[in-house]
């Protein structure tokens, strides 16, 4: 694993010496994941079937020994996810399990028994205390299902998609509890809404386009354009054409001002723990900040609605080693959606303006994203 310091400013040259290695896999490396609120922790995982966390904190530029080893699995990680505070660690492996993970501990939790549902992707959602993955059926159908991360004997949901046999990839925005399945090999991303009780996922719209799409980026939520109700931004690759299409999420609203309800805070860029707090057993939900242009205030202390459970931790800190826009509906609260399918619709152009309402400030971009295709 390589670990690259790029500079906040645009690249002026190529960056070809690392900030530091990790060297640690004794195969290839398949997954690495940033924890979610403490600072220079990281996670990754190889075709060894091995978990391993490292701790960036260190000064040497080569590091050899993680803080930690997960060694629970059997076969290939094929994905791992954190939940809110990042105490617990959800898995997918190539044996068609699910594993929820005390990281620390390194203890296994809980893990599946289903067979009918092969798992290739799970994801945490956000701390309504469900996992949501996706997979094949035994009859070779993409299908998702749903699970409470406390009992993964049988999903509280199980749907099958299609028969196309590329991977769905989820990705959930906790802030308006809307998921996105985007599919590979095909140009479509299915949206939902996620609500804490029956029937949990509820289906809004789908958006198709003939262009497949191969690997798919997000947007951070601070680099959203609020003044457009931008409430979530796709980064499409397109490899039959060689570009990447951005893709933007907008509410329909006439008003110009800052919308509060499909705004609330959101995770900031400053991390909530250091490496060594965490690997002492703190436990810590992100750090929050407004999107409201000129806001800079970040809230320490976030409310959530359900928090997690205590959890018991363990210290680890003896063992370490040294031009595509979707419209969706007017939504008077984050969890509500009325009549969703009827009020999305597809704008073709990208904001003809070059200046965009950023979270903390009102920047002008000296490159702004593309307009249209040929621009890519």
């Amino acid at each position: 694993v390589k670990i690259w310091d790029i500079p906040n400013q645009l690249l002026k040259r190529n960056i070809t010496t690392p900030k530091k290695e990790l060297l640690g896999h004794a195969r290839r490396v398949g997954l690495i994941e940033w924890h979610p609120t403490a600072e220079n922790i990281l996670f990754s995982s190889g075709y060894d079937y091995k978990i391993m966390i490292w701790n960036l904190d260190v000064k040497d530029a080569v590091l050899s020994t993680p803080v930690k080893i997960l060694d629970a699995h059997k076969d290939v990680v094929l994905s791992m996810s954190f939940n809110t505070d990042g105490s617990l660690l959800a898995t997918a492996c190539r044996d068609r399990k699910i594993r929820v993970i005390d990281p620390r501990a390194g203890t296994v939790l809980q893990e599946t028994s289903y067979k009918s549902h092969r798992v290739n992707k799970v994801l945490f959602l956000g701390n309504m205390k469900k996992l949501f993955s996706t997979g094949t059926s035994w009859w070779n159908n993409r299908q998702i299902a749903l699970w409470d991360q406390n009992d993964l004997s049988v999903p509280l949901l199980e749907e099958d998609l299609d028969g196309s046999s590329g991977l769905l990839f989820p990705v959930y925005d906790s802030d308006t509890h809307m998921l996105y399945v985007v599919g590979k090999g095909d140009g479509n991303i299915r949206y939902y809404e996620i609500s804490p009780e029956k029937p949990y996922l509820n289906y809004l719209m789908e958006y198709r386009s003939h262009l497949p799409q191969k690997g798919i980026g997000m947007m951070p939520k601070r680099g959203l354009d609020v003044a457009a109700c931008e409430i979530f931004r796709f980064y499409k690759l397109i490899p039959t054409k060689s570009l990447i299409e951005p893709i933007s999420m907008i509410v329909p609203r006439r008003s110009e001002s800052y919308q509060e309800d499909i705004y609330p805070l959101t995770a900031a860029a400053q991390p909530a723990l250091t490496a060594q707090e965490w690997l002492n057993g703190i436990n810590k939900g992100p750090l929050l900040v407004s999107l409201r242009p000129g806001s800079g205030a970040v809230n320490s202390l976030p409310q959530f609605l359900d928090p997690e459970p205590s959890i018991k931790t363990t210290d680890l800190s003896q063992e370490q080693g040294g031009g595509g826009r979707i419209s969706l509906e007017n939504k008077r609260k984050p969890r509500e959606i009325k009549d969703g399918r009827k009020w999305l619709k597809v704008e073709e152009k990208l904001p003809k303006n070059e200046q965009m309402c950023l979270s903390n400030d009102f920047d002008i971009f000296e490159c702004p994203p593309p307009k249209t295709e040929n621009e890519v």
